[in-house]
């Protein structure tokens, strides 16, 4: 009997083993199923993951995976890793991406009415975006965008005011006082503009590269908001802010037309619900740093001084109006602009 029991117990055992290996297996391949099935969502961003907008990515990317687990595979590459500033567009209308956070004046280079976007002292504040960018004007915006450059802008987020940073303290009191400053701007066009409007000499630079220029003496300064020069520590290279307040700035977040487009209404529910989240987290963070930030930058050892912004925005406003820029913006939407 014994014997008997021996092998009935071999082979109760055997059959537990094969069914756990069995059981195994399909947890295996239901798990390599759904890793297979979830839609790779790479985002590029040129900051490092200790910014604002980096941490808005970040809540998006928890807000999707908590609404919709195993459907996307989120993936957030920093510091332009993936893609450089400025070329996020046509890697999306390519296919190599399906995020990117783009910024006016990479719209204004495709389409040249936008360039209006770009001006100087345009917006007054955060809710004044938040009001053009939801309305009317941004839907017409974004319509144009994802029918002629298969780009779909979900939303503006606010990056902040951007202020003059300079390596070396000076009097900054009018645009003159900036005369042959080299200032760091992004490459375009507009942002080229926008830096010589201020009084200084544009200088081209990748913001990747911004920190060891200013601390070789590369260029003389660089404009930002202060949230994103505090995050990338720039104030350890800097030795004054100038409170000009040339640009309530954006970005958006934007998604290729055609991942969109093949995306199912849930789940462009969730993403939108999800791009809603970041945001959020992105918009708070930021006006939250904007209040400490003159405080954080005089305890880092800068001194910060307010302009006669008055003349910064006459100067601004006046070069932008009369440029070749404003040749193609559409009648009347300036005035839309202001009134929203």
């Amino acid at each position: 009997m014994t014997g008997i029991s021996n092998i009935m117990a071999g082979r109760i055992s055997r059959r537990a083993v094969l069914a756990s290996g069995a059981a195994g297996l399909a947890v295996s391949l239901i798990s390599t199923r759904a890793y297979a099935a979830a839609k790779v969502i790479r985002i590029s961003t040129p900051g490092p993951d200790s910014e604002w907008q980096s941490k808005g990515l970040q809540a998006f990317k928890a807000a999707l995976e908590s609404s919709m687990p195993g459907a996307f595979d989120v993936q957030i590459h920093y510091n332009g890793t993936l893609f450089a500033q400025g070329s996020e567009i046509e890697a999306m209308q390519r296919g190599n991406l399906e995020v990117g956070m783009i910024s006016p004046s990479d719209v204004a280079e495709l389409i040249p009415e936008y360039s209006i976007f770009t001006t100087g002292y345009l917006f007054r504040d955060n809710a004044h975006l938040d009001a053009v960018y939801d309305g009317d004007i941004g839907k017409e915006f974004k319509e144009k965008i994802a029918s002629t450059q298969q780009i779909q802008v979900l939303k503006s987020q606010y990056l902040g005011t951007r202020h003059v940073i300079l390596r070396q303290p000076r009097t900054v009191n009018v645009p003159d006082d900036l005369k042959g400053v080299k200032l760091r701007m992004p490459g375009s066009a507009a942002w080229q503009f926008l830096g010589n409007a201020l009084g200084a000499s544009a200088t081209p630079l990748a913001f990747e590269e911004v920190y060891l220029a200013m601390q070789t003496g590369t260029i003389d300064g660089l404009e930002n908001p202060l949230p994103d020069a505090i995050s990338s520590k720039f104030y350890e290279v800097s030795k004054q802010v100038v409170l000009t307040g040339h640009q309530v700035a954006n970005t958006f977040f934007t998604f290729s037309k055609p991942f969109w487009d093949g995306l199912s209404d849930d789940e462009k529910k969730a993403v939108m619900a999800a791009a809603e989240a970041s945001k959020k987290a992105n918009d708070d963070g930021v006006l939250a740093t904007e209040k400490d930030g003159k405080a954080f930058f005089e305890a880092h050892g800068n001194t910060v001084t307010t302009p006669d912004v008055a003349a910064f925005r006459k100067h601004v406003l006046d070069a932008f109006v009369s440029s070749d820029f404003a040749k193609s913006w559409p009648a009347g939407l300036f005035d839309r602009i202001n009134a929203a």
